[in-house]
């Protein structure tokens, strides 16, 4: 029998904070009490040795409120005044909640480019690293007052399964006001029956998130799914659990009715053939015997095994990995730009702030930022 995983032994989760959990419309304020509840489950959770990241929506909900801007359509105009007023109330609430159990909160605003787009995206995560190796709680929201276009991620869910994708979660949970997946909406089908484990998303199990629903909420079953799909392929497990109760992490950790969608088998192939060769290659660093040694043993690239480079390119860039004599053996997703690496060429890590005059990361090119060997089929044509 397949066993749900467990959130008291998870290294690091994801959790998403509807809209309709965190704001009460009808009064046009924060449930504070409710957040309390969460907050004291998540402080205890992080007494676990895991890494809680929050992705909070509700910015635009409470504003609109306050603003009595009750049309349920909103112009984009409309929705960024809301998201930027919306935005301080929100994160001074979950700052208020925490600082009550001293830990320390951090506001972080997300669009779309930047987690599609290389650069931002490695920008991003090294911003989160720094702040949970710091003890501190991201709060995570997109920035829908500079979104360029209609202000969806499409939704939260989405946006929590890029995190979680982007950092290596466990696990992503996202609260919501059901409790899970049904073969049905339960609200109009008595006969819809729960699903408490999924192992795979089918097209089947698509068909049974239907479209996201009327009313002030961006999200609905489909984009839980969606994201669903992002974060199992990414080797993250994900939950849809009911978040209207007291103490909803804490109920769900003792085993409370929800949802279990589970990792793919291989969840990071799809991102190592792109690595491999689906993207053009910016430029070339040529490695020594040791470093080529210590790449065929699973370790990453460090500036004292380079030799050269070629080309030029950025921090993000895809680039190819040679010998000495130019045979290539890998790509690799770079940390520095090629300027960088030429002025820490055969540097020790330890040494790298005295060449650049800042503290780079120790890798030039992560093991997870890396194929090598390259696979015999793998194409890897140079611009």
């Amino acid at each position: 029998m397949i066993k749900a995983p467990q959130i008291d032994k998870a290294r690091r989760v994801v959790i998403k904070i509807g809209s309709a959990l965190l704001v009460d419309g009808e009064k046009a304020a924060i449930r504070r009490a409710w957040l309390q509840t969460i907050v004291e489950d998540i402080t205890n959770l992080r007494k676990r040795n895991c890494d809680v990241i929050i992705v909070s929506s509700g910015a635009v909900s409470l504003a609109r409120y306050k603003l009595k801007l009750n049309r349920h359509k909103l112009r984009l105009d409309e929705k960024q005044a809301a998201a930027a007023i919306g935005q301080i109330q929100i994160s001074q609430a979950w700052n208020d909640s925490f600082d009550i159990h001293d830990i320390v909160t951090a506001q972080i605003l997300l669009t779309l480019e930047d987690t599609e787009t290389r650069l931002h995206y490695l920008n991003a995560r090294s911003a989160i690293e720094t702040l949970l190796r710091l003890k501190c709680i991201p709060i995570i929201n997109e920035n829908d007052t500079v979104a360029p276009s209609e202000i969806r991620f499409g939704d939260n869910d989405r946006l929590a399964a890029r995190v979680a994708e982007m950092i290596k979660a466990d696990q992503l949970i996202l609260f919501s006001d059901i409790d899970g997946l049904y073969t049905a909406d339960p609200r109009s089908d008595p006969q819809a029956k729960h699903i408490p484990i999924i192992e795979e998303i089918t097209p089947d199990i698509l068909a049974m998130g239907g479209k996201a629903p009327t009313g002030h909420s961006s999200g609905g079953m489909a984009t839980k799914l969606a994201a669903g799909q992002i974060a199992n392929t990414a080797g993250c497990a994900m939950a849809i659990a009911n978040g209207k109760i007291q103490h909803p992490l804490q109920v769900l950790i003792d085993g409370g009715k929800c949802s279990w969608f589970l990792p793919t088998p291989s969840p990071y192939s799809a991102r190592k053939r792109w690595i491999a060769g689906s993207i053009t290659t910016k430029g070339i660093v040529y490695i020594d015997k040791g470093a080529e040694k210590a790449l065929y043993d699973g370790k990453s690239l460090l500036p004292v095994g380079i030799t050269k480079v070629e080309g030029y390119f950025q921090r993000g860039d895809l680039i190819k990995i040679a010998s000495k004599d130019g045979t290539i053996l890998g790509n690799g997703i770079t940390a520095y730009d090629s300027s960088e690496i030429t002025q820490i060429i055969g540097v020790q890590t330890g040494k790298i702030n005295s060449y650049l005059g800042w503290e780079g990361p120790d890798e030039v090119i992560h093991q997870d930022d890396m194929v090598f060997p390259l696979p015999t089929n793998a194409e890897a044509t140079e611009e």
